[in-house]
């Protein structure tokens, strides 16, 4: 029964929620301030609950589709019943917000609330409605642009570009890893996995204009030829699955892809933040791939 909730909750990857929410914060707060553990510690609660809701809902929404193409997975397999699922996904979500009300308490300004609150409603309107819709990939690249800007609320000074461009270029990023997930529990197309490559790269391209709206903490040059090495390596993990589209290699492309965000998330701390939030953020990495070695995450 432990497993089949873990499965449901695809717990491997609720670390990569974390990842975003502790760059967001760096990005904004200067370590080692005595107060961040709090705001932090509310703020990665409140983005993993919304994240696990979002990955309990879509099964709950997804049912009879899941009971034809993956009839193993913890509800259409009978392990947990579908109303004890919502109650469930219903709860996490409703936790999530209570959360983010409580840091913008702590943070005393309402960002953090409304955030969260944004957040919920993104991963409601993906799983409901706009999953199956070409708007699909967009609503879910929205739901990770919010979960940075969830770090990101307890900036005192407010949003500037260069917030936008980081947030902008994560979500970006994951419409192109949702839009090469489309089809990956039956039969993908070669051309929606290209093109969802393209949009990846766009993505990480974004990130690596951030010097022209920050300064950072390393070269230009350095930052740029980084940025395009990892742009080359995510592209170059995908490449079997374009070549031989089936479900699994399409599966772990995604995977794959879901990793490089934490790596993402890493380096634009190191750029901006130092050293030791890169290092809070890739040691993130350990608990979703020893999880994942046991538990499914797509």
């Amino acid at each position: 029964m432990l497993r089949a909730y873990l499965e449901l909750l695809r717990l491997p990857n609720v670390f990569t929620a974390m990842a975003d929410v502790v760059m967001g914060f760096f990005f904004v707060v200067v370590v080692n301030v005595p107060v961040d553990a709090a705001r932090l510690g509310l703020l990665v609660g409140a983005s993993s609950l919304l994240y696990c809701a979002g990955m309990v809902l879509n099964d709950v929404f997804d049912f009879d589709l899941d009971a034809r193409e993956r009839p193993e997975r913890p509800l259409p397999s009978g392990r947990i019943s579908r109303l004890a699922a919502a109650r469930l996904g219903w709860g996490l979500l409703a936790a999530g917000v209570v959360l983010g009300v409580l840091a913008a308490a702590v943070d005393k300004q309402p960002w953090p609330a409304i955030v969260a609150v944004g957040l919920a409603g993104c991963i409601v309107l993906y799983d409901g409605y706009l999953k199956r819709t070409p708007l699909g990939p967009l609503a879910m690249g929205g739901c990770r642009m919010l979960n940075v800007l969830l770090g990101m609320s307890v900036a005192a000074a407010g949003w500037g570009a260069e917030n936008a461009v980081i947030a902008g270029g994560v979500g970006i990023y994951i419409v192109g890893v949702t839009w090469f997930a489309w089809g990956e529990a039956a039969r993908s197309v070669r051309r929606e996995l290209m093109l969802g490559i393209v949009v990846m790269m766009l993505g990480v391209a974004l990130l690596a204009w951030l010097p022209a709206w920050t300064p950072l903490r390393i070269p230009d040059a350095r930052w740029h030829f980084f940025m395009l090495i990892l742009g080359v390596l995510i592209a170059w993990q995908c490449r079997r699955a374009v070549f031989a589209p089936s479900p699994s290699r399409v599966q772990t492309a995604v995977k794959q892809c879901i990793l490089s965000l934490v790596i993402l998330d890493a380096a634009v701390a190191a750029a901006t933040a130092g050293i030791v939030p890169a290092v809070m953020i890739l040691l993130l990495l350990a608990p979703t791939v020893l999880l994942g070695q046991w538990i499914y995450s797509t």
